[in-house]
């Protein structure tokens, strides 16, 4: 391919559309990544503060940038005050404590002393409590209750800061637990502010999503206008409709509703797929499937049965004997000015006499043979006659000469009574008499119910038996099957067209 021909495939509309899809794939991607990284901010928040992981009894530190430092403030997220007061007051206790023999200065007692006070009032009003964190307080108080060996956590918190305990296990060592253990909870704890519609104060993510509102909302009108002239009786609301799924990136549910803004993933999945950066052919196949799986047995089970019921109902009801008896008053209604009887007993007639008893006449002969045979075998005559020498053969050939003249004259018979008119319209006669004396028979009660009865019961047998049959069929077969055939179909068809642009 020449360097002219790369650079008109590469201007070609549907190369620019290409990528103008993928373009607008990834801003609605990484609109929803943010949406994604926002709803997760406050569960992962512990996680983004401290970059660790807990993997059974295993702690792994992941190093990461200052998340919470640029995105706090973003959130309305302020340290607490009080428990931020705390761990400066533990942080000047370390100070204090550097100097040598300073654990039993006056300095380092009202320390001590001032750290129980904040203890016991950390305890009594629960600061964790407006971060809904009320479990990792739970969580240091146990972690002080297993230190001391105490069944109070405000009794542990009391002895754990005071001299004595610092002096009997060692300074540096209690400080070490408590920055280990006890230091990394009391730093997850913040303060949100409220806003005046009772919900906390988020004064970043609307800014920046209000222009990818903006971007897709312009591309939105663009492709509304472009579908409603390209295709003709599309009207504006129509072609709005074309494209529902883009006004989840438009519309602002994820500011009144945040849980709403997962929604998002529906176009940007449908967009990722349009602009080939993923397939997503499969996955529809495979929720058409499960979809048709679930319903098309429930859905045919209860048509089948319901239509078996009114049949039943209308059995029971003695629509039968009413059709029987008004048949005789009732008027026919001709729509194509034939009569159907007549002219099916006519094809019918018509198949038997020229292509059924041609192929079973021998058949025919050889059963007449046998009953003329077993009729002449018992007349005295004819045993006589056999007897007599040089005569034998002679009752086998009248037989056999009998046999193929009765045959010969009821099939000239039957065929009369086809190509002659007056036949025909006798043998029409015969099927309306036969007709009428089966109805006429039909209308005796004794015969009625139990037909009625009958008719019932094989309409149950049939509704249980199907019913049962259906439960027992292989769906997702008979949808393999359908699905193999529509890709073949869809094969033969690419190859017969040839492809216009590139997709």
């Amino acid at each position: 391919m020449s360097s002219l021909q790369k650079l008109a495939r590469s201007n070609s509309p549907a190369r620019r559309n290409l990528w103008f899809e993928r373009l607008m794939a990834i801003a609605a991607t990484a609109n929803l990544g943010l949406v994604l990284f926002d709803l997760s901010y406050i569960p992962l928040r512990d996680f983004w503060l401290h970059g660790t992981l807990q993997v059974l009894d295993l702690k792994i530190q992941i190093p990461l940038p200052p998340i919470t430092k640029w995105y706090d403030p973003l959130k309305g997220i302020e340290p607490y005050r009080e428990t931020q007061a705390y761990l400066k007051t533990v942080d000047r206790l370390q100070a204090q404590l550097k100097a040598p023999n300073a654990l039993q200065s006056p300095q380092v007692e009202q320390t001590l002393q001032e750290l129980r006070r904040q203890s016991s009032e950390m305890i009594d009003t629960n600061p964790f409590q407006i971060a809904n964190k009320s479990g990792t307080l739970e969580r240091i108080k146990n972690r002080m209750r297993d230190r001391l060996d105490r069944e109070s956590a405000r009794q542990s918190f009391r002895i754990f800061w005071t001299q004595d305990h610092f002096s009997k296990f060692g300074t540096q060592q209690e400080l070490e637990f408590f920055n280990n253990q006890i230091r990394p909870l009391i730093e997850t704890n913040y303060f949100r502010q409220l806003g005046e519609n009772s919900e906390f104060v988020d004064l970043f993510f609307w800014r920046i999503d209000q222009w990818f509102a903006l971007v897709f909302g312009l591309e939105f009108l663009a492709r509304t206008f472009y579908i409603s002239r390209r295709y003709t009786g599309v009207k504006w609301t129509d072609a709005m409709l074309w494209r529902w799924y883009d006004l989840f990136l438009i519309l602002p549910i994820y500011w009144v509703q945040p849980w709403m803004g997962v929604l998002r993933v529906i176009p940007v999945m449908i967009r990722l797929d349009d602009a080939k950066l993923i397939n997503l052919e499969r996955i529809r196949d495979q929720i058409n499937r499960g979809v048709v799986a679930n319903f098309a047995e429930e859905i045919t089970e209860v048509v089948v049965v319901q239509v078996i019921d009114q049949m039943q109902g209308s059995i029971k009801r003695g629509e039968i004997s009413r059709w029987l008896t008004q048949s005789e008053n009732r008027p026919y209604i001709d729509l194509n000015n034939t009569n159907e009887v007549e002219a099916i007993a006519d094809i019918l007639t018509k198949l038997v006499v020229y292509r059924i008893v041609p192929k079973i006449q021998p058949d025919i002969e050889a059963i007449l043979r046998h009953n003329i045979e077993s009729i002449l075998s018992n007349l005295p005559a004819y045993r006589s006659l056999q007897g007599i020498p040089g005569l034998g053969s002679v009752p086998a050939q009248l037989t056999d000469k009998l046999v193929t003249e009765i045959s010969q004259a009821l099939y000239e018979a039957l065929k009369g009574g086809v190509e002659d008119p007056v036949g025909a319209k006798l043998t029409a006669q015969l099927v309306q008499h036969l007709g009428e004396a089966i109805a006429s028979e039909a209308k005796n009660q004794h015969t009625l119910d139990r037909l009625q009865s009958l008719l019932v019961d094989m309409l149950e047998e049939i509704k249980i038996n199907y019913v049962e049959r259906l439960s027992q069929e292989d769906v997702e077969a008979i949808l393999e099957k359908t699905l193999k055939l529509r890709h073949s179909t869809h094969a033969d068809e690419e190859k017969r067209i040839t492809p216009s642009k590139l997709v």
